[in-house]
């Protein structure tokens, strides 16, 4: 692994953010990839390169997560999403874009359409975190997510010793190999004395979840362009946003549902391949 790989440029974005913008390689047109909570776009390296036959792959780090700054006021309003994604596509060469949205990332991509509309041209969202109305973050979990963003541990010995314990227990041993190193190696930063610690803060990542702004299945009519959600199986407890998943699709003018009742949450980190070739149906059909 890298000691601490860089990204390939950076924009400035609302609230004094500074977006940091992977280049996932691959030939076409760009596709760009906007992450989960908690994660970064360097995890969807291994996703970008089943792509890479068709598509360019970037992938930006929302504000306050891997190497992108977070909100100078530390307000992690969802707002803020659509003003990075718009920040990107700008740099990129401007709409109409293919996009990926991976959780967090699928609702930011849903709202810069909302704001911006022709910011997208296909969409491939994998449980986008898209509440009912009358619903939202406390009645779907949220504080709970909040609770535990907080207690997560932030420093490892070493990269290797991160990738080591979270391997050996779910969810992030669901994850495959290569997507999990990914993570843990742009996910990551080598302190000087070579311990390595979370660039996605615990009390950032809470303080997403907690954060207002969030987008409804009543905001998602307003995105006529074809989106196709994904959905993985139901997990235990609260069922997560695979429960919703049915009633985004639903919401969505140009909707469709594509199930994947093999995978979780964490589906295109699970099976880059299957969710790769989903992808593509997608967005070439």
């Amino acid at each position: 692994m890298a000691s601490n790989p860089e990204p390939a440029f950076r924009v400035d974005s609302s609230r004094g953010v500074s977006v940091a913008v992977h280049d996932l390689g691959g030939d076409g047109d760009p596709l760009l990839v906007a992450h989960a909570n908690g994660f970064c776009g360097g995890a969807y390296g291994p996703l970008a390169r089943e792509l890479a036959p068709h598509r360019h792959g970037w992938a930006l780090d929302f504000r306050g997560q891997g190497q992108s700054t977070p909100p100078e006021d530390l307000d992690f309003d969802w707002a803020g999403l659509a003003d990075d994604v718009l920040a990107v596509v700008d740099a990129l060469g401007g709409g109409p874009i293919d996009v990926i949205g991976h959780s967090m990332g699928g609702a930011g991509l849903l709202r810069a359409e909302v704001h911006r509309p022709g910011t997208i041209r296909r969409a491939y969202l994998y449980e986008p975190i898209v509440f009912p109305v009358g619903q939202g973050h406390e009645s779907a979990g949220g504080n709970v997510m909040a609770d535990g963003a907080r207690r997560r541990r932030e420093t490892f010995p070493s990269r290797a010793q991160a990738v080591w314990s979270y391997a050996r227990r779910p969810p992030l041993g669901y994850l495959r190999a290569d997507a999990l190193g990914a993570y843990v190696e742009h996910g990551f930063e080598e302190l000087e004395d070579g311990t390595a610690r979370l660039r996605c803060r615990g009390e950032h990542e809470a303080r997403m979840f907690e954060a207002s702004g969030t987008i409804t299945t009543d905001d998602a009519e307003a995105v006529t362009v074809p989106v196709t959600v994904a959905v993985g199986a139901l997990e235990e407890g609260w069922g997560g946003p695979a429960q919703f998943a049915p009633a985004v699709a639903e919401a969505l003018p140009n909707g469709r549902l594509s199930p994947h009742p093999l995978l979780g949450h964490f589906g295109p980190l699970e099976n880059p391949p299957v969710i790769a070739a989903d992808v593509m149906a997608a967005i070439e059909p």
